[in-house]
């Protein structure tokens, strides 16, 4: 038979199929009506697995885990459909909207000149900005109603995700409705009259070392963690050592009285952090548009495939993707995802019933409005 030929009955053979799987999608509404009249779940795992089970040993050798995959996409194609019916027919819930030009109970990690401050002014201008020590005391405070919003750095341009915010997300009770984004300005700072030769040893927060890494490592300056940038400059402010210097803001050497010994030393300029700005209850604004997740999957073949064909059975753009330890220890690990919608739309709602369902455990982050 020639290729032509071959591929004449291969569209014939494409055309009955797709108008069987029609068939059986329509049947697929049919279900859904019958588990909402009987108050039945959409997802039933002992079903799905039996069907999966039968498929893969009917199959012709060496077809059996193709054709378990090509049901596994098949029955989340049904379950998405059932999931839009049953929200569709649903009233939305109540959700708030963030009260964000009244708040006056507002606090950040660090102290006067940081960047964490540079953002809080940005989402609350002319605010008094409360200051706390560590970003866990931060998301304590915003849990316990101390706080009406918290901000927090999540992720920077050069260095990559903070994960002292991350690891921290899966802990508290919270919910982010804001983000915003700080350009990061560099600069080596010590005590008026010292100069580079002088300094021994350098202090800042972790993300800013690794940021101006190929400075430090040019000019072959140890370096020393510290909580903050802004308070790495109030200590060497008041040690009174010209052999340490802090990483921080030019901004905030002036107001320590420090001298700056070099600028603009982040390894790539410009340098970006993204802040985002928390609270504790749920709320979303009409022009939010990034949806955050957190979730864990069962460790076998195909979950995380699974996963993601459900963001593009749905037509949702994820932004962004990453896993992190889960630090109880085993080597399991908790996915991160940002992807663009609003939590007022029905179909997303629809997407998250059916996207938790395929979870181990799923915790929603919040839907945040990009604020420039």
């Amino acid at each position: 038979m020639e290729l032509s030929e071959i591929r004449v009955e291969i569209d014939k053979l494409d055309r009955q199929i797709q108008s069987l799987f029609e068939q059986r999608m329509l049947l697929c509404q049919d279900v859904a009506r019958y588990k909402k009249a009987h108050n039945m779940p959409v997802f039933q795992a002992d079903r799905e697995k039996q069907v999966l089970d039968r498929v893969e040993q009917n199959a012709a050798e060496g077809l059996g885990l193709a054709s378990r995959t090509m049901f596994a996409n098949m029955m989340s194609i049904s379950s998405q459909l059932q999931q839009k019916m049953l929200i569709a027919a649903e009233e939305a819930p109540e959700i708030g909207l963030p009260h964000m030009e009244k708040a006056v109970k507002i606090g950040c990690q660090g102290t006067v000149g940081a960047n964490s401050e540079t953002a809080a002014q940005a989402f609350f201008p002319g605010r008094e900005i409360r200051f706390y020590p560590t970003f866990e005391h931060v998301f304590e405070a915003v849990e316990s109603g101390e706080l009406e919003y918290g901000v927090l750095p999540i992720y920077n341009s050069t260095s990559g995700t903070v994960t002292q915010t991350v690891d921290l997300m899966g802990k508290h009770s919270f919910f982010i409705t804001a983000m915003n984004q700080v350009e990061v300005t560099h600069c080596l700072a010590a005590l008026p009259g010292t100069t580079l030769d002088d300094i021994a040893l350098v202090y800042s927060h972790p993300q800013a070392l690794s940021q101006c890494s190929d400075f430090l490592d040019a000019h072959h300056l140890p370096r020393r963690d510290y909580s903050n940038t802004a308070t790495a400059a109030q200590m060497a402010a008041e040690a009174g050592d010209k052999t340490i210097a802090a990483i921080c803001s030019e901004e905030c050497a002036q107001l320590n009285r420090l001298d700056v010994i070099a600028s603009r030393i982040s390894n790539v300029v410009p340098n970006y952090t993204q802040f985002i700005c928390i609270t504790k209850n749920m709320q979303v604004s009409p022009d939010a548009s990034v949806i955050s997740v957190m979730l864990t999957i069962s460790n076998e073949p195909g979950s995380l495939s699974r996963i993601l064909n459900k963001f593009f059975l749905y037509g949702l753009d994820m932004t962004k993707i990453e896993s992190r330890p889960i630090r109880n220890g085993s080597f399991d690990v908790v996915f991160h995802i940002d992807f663009k919608g609003n939590l007022r739309d029905r179909s997303i709602a629809a997407f998250l019933n059916d996207l938790c369902k395929s979870c181990q455990e799923f915790k929603l982050l919040g839907n945040a409005v990009v604020m420039e």
